[in-house]
């Protein structure tokens, strides 16, 4: 009799240990889940905004973060009234408002009873069916947002993970993980967080944001900015990159991402980056083109900056320069893509528009421009300082780096 007790008492501990055991989702899984058909575009206030939400929320549960969000729940909601002038932004508004929708943060916690907090962040919103932030022009279709920004969430998902397992390894602060809505509308989300927060923010020593993380290129090239928010962060970022990757530092806290929301609050910020594309905006953004080991990469190299952070106390802010303030006015447009992540000299066309002034002229794609008209253009900044110098019908000589020849074609703006 004893021995059948024993055994009963066995399978009892074997089956909870089975019951208890975390099932591993890969980031893969996460990113083919939130950019699937059924959440329609992920659009803020709809029912497939808030089906994602749910989604995220049951993943902080079975990772094992804390609910961080309203009246013990792991979600945070705003009210807002979308704008009809595509020029202006939504803007928060009372409940039960004419026109008022809901959008809904989601936030998952690791409480170490540490003095300070590291807020790592990532929106989950999208397009919806198109509308004015769709750059598709044939009607309406659904954006599903893997990369913008299926792949950001998915990567916050696996440092949560990460760090819940190896808790040992990031103990002296306490982080904060957040799912933010209301991105593509103007940083709604974000905005409301940082206004209403359920932490206290003073105490938050530095934020992290992933937004398109999942399209790393041939060249390893992750652009990251907000480097000269904390004097400590370039060597941080430096020491830590044992993936192979290209480091396109920018040293701007502003951009047009959720980082931006924690900047102005004075708190220092690391926006991670892996470039626009010809899917950015568009229905075709879909899960199976992203690059899922380039994800991996960025997720690992983030989570040594954050392990070597961990024990560095409540960071030091430094305001930084707007550098979307010093870009100069267009009277003109070559009609190129440039290249945001290259860091080599000259200005690399990533794409040519149709019908514009560099596809009459040839320019291709992969061309490195150098020269515009008199004027050299060493880096993406003095290319716009020259073309702002044209109007429009003006005639100029363009030099171009072509796989190492220089090419001399005659541009008409």
């Amino acid at each position: 009799m004893r021995s059948i007790v024993i055994l009963f008492a066995v399978f009892i501990a074997i089956s909870c240990k089975q019951e208890t055991k975390k099932t591993v989702v890969t980031m893969k899984e996460d990113v083919f889940a939130l950019a699937d058909d059924a959440f329609k575009g992920r659009e803020t206030g709809t029912p497939g905004e808030l089906q994602a939400a749910e989604y995220i929320a049951k993943r902080f549960k079975e990772i094992g973060l804390q609910p961080k969000g309203m009246n013990g729940q792991y979600t945070q909601t705003f009210n807002f009234k979308p704008s009809s002038n595509p020029h202006e932004q939504a803007g928060f508004a009372t409940k039960n408002a004419d026109g008022t929708l809901t959008g809904t943060n989601v936030l998952g916690y690791i409480d170490n009873r540490a003095p300070t907090t590291v807020v790592i962040g990532a929106h989950y919103d999208h397009l919806g069916m198109g509308g004015e932030g769709s750059l598709y022009r044939e009607g309406e279709a659904i954006h599903n947002g893997a990369d913008d920004n299926a792949s950001g969430v998915a990567v916050m998902l696996k440092l949560a993970s990460e760090m819940i397992k190896n808790e040992a390894t990031a103990k002296n602060n306490n982080y904060l993980f957040i799912a933010f809505s209301g991105e593509e509308m103007g940083l709604l989300g974000s905005n409301y967080f940082v206004k209403n927060p359920t932490i206290d923010t003073k105490a938050v020593s530095y934020m992290i944001n992933m937004d398109m993380v999942g399209k790393l290129n041939d060249e390893n090239t992750v652009a990251v900015h907000g480097v000269g928010t904390s004097p400590i962060f370039k060597q941080t970022l430096f020491a830590n990159n044992d993936q192979g990757l290209n480091i396109a530092e920018h040293v701007s806290g502003v951009g047009p991402s959720d980082h931006t929301s924690f900047y102005l609050a004075d708190i220092p910020v690391l926006h991670f980056f892996t470039g626009q594309h010809e899917d950015y905006h568009k229905p075709s953004d879909d899960a199976e083109k992203l690059n899922y080991e380039g994800m991996d990469k960025i997720a690992n190299y983030i989570l040594n900056v954050i392990k070597d952070l961990d024990d560095a106390g409540k960071l030091n802010f430094r305001k930084t320069k707007n550098e979307s303030e010093e870009v100069p006015m267009f009277k003109v447009a070559l009609g190129v893509v440039p290249d945001y992540l290259y860091s080599g000299e000259g200005m690399r066309i990533d794409g040519v528009s149709e019908d514009k002034a560099a596809q009459k002229a040839g320019l291709q794609k992969g061309d490195i421009v150098v020269k515009l008209g008199d004027l050299e253009t060493t880096d993406m900044m003095s290319y716009m300082k020259a073309l702002a110098t044209f109007e429009e019908g003006q005639r100029a000589m363009v030099t171009v780096n072509r796989d190492g020849e220089m090419v001399v074609v005659e541009v008409t703006f």
